[in-house]
């Protein structure tokens, strides 16, 4: 997928051998100030994985992976600005922490955008590209979830679309009790 967006940037699927940006990303994110809100890793833990653990994980979310998309927005020279990614799960399977998963959905995790491109419409960018791939791969439903604390995130979910659920997600060794379930149907 590749699409054209207003602004200095192209939001595009990752390939599988970009993992040295996709892990660059992530540990620039987990040092972001919200990050013990928005993440279920700390940065010392991600620093520390070998570099088959990104491999992998860039692999099976890169163009082309039907069971997840990591979605990069790249601006001038390479410089990649944001990023999000779309798990796709099964009806009938049962889902991280433990819910039936009734209908196929998406779940979207990992999103980051950088400090300076807050506020100018790339998150909703990317969360757009998001829906559109989840749509075109027969996904019924969207969600994600999010912590009570994380205003900011909230904020741009509801620009996205999505609403709370009014389900709380249990967070065992998580950064609080409890995340908020926020959902966008198809």
């Amino acid at each position: 997928m590749s699409a054209s967006v207003p602004g200095d940037y192209v939001i595009r699927s990752i390939r599988a051998d970009e993992w040295p940006a996709v892990k660059e990303l992530r540990l620039r994110a987990l040092r972001d100030p919200v990050a013990h809100l928005a993440y279920l890793e700390t940065y010392d833990d991600a620093v520390a994985r070998p570099d088959s653990f990104w491999q992998e994980r860039a692999a099976g979310s890169a163009e082309g992976a039907s069971g997840a998309q990591q979605l990069v927005a790249e601006g001038p020279g390479g410089l990649w600005l944001g990023t999000l990614t779309v798990l796709v799960e099964e009806a009938g399977t049962t889902d991280w922490a433990g819910f039936a998963v009734e209908r196929r959905q998406g779940h979207v995790v990992g999103v980051f955008v950088r400090s300076e491109w807050r506020g100018s419409g790339l998150t909703k960018a990317l969360f757009d590209a998001g829906l559109e791939w989840a749509w075109a791969n027969g996904v019924e439903r969207m969600r994600l979830i999010v912590h009570p604390d994380n205003v900011r995130a909230q904020g741009a979910y509801r620009k996205a679309g999505f609403a709370p659920s009014g389900r709380t997600v249990p967070l065992v060794g998580g950064p609080g009790d409890y995340e908020l379930e926020y959902v966008l149907e198809r």
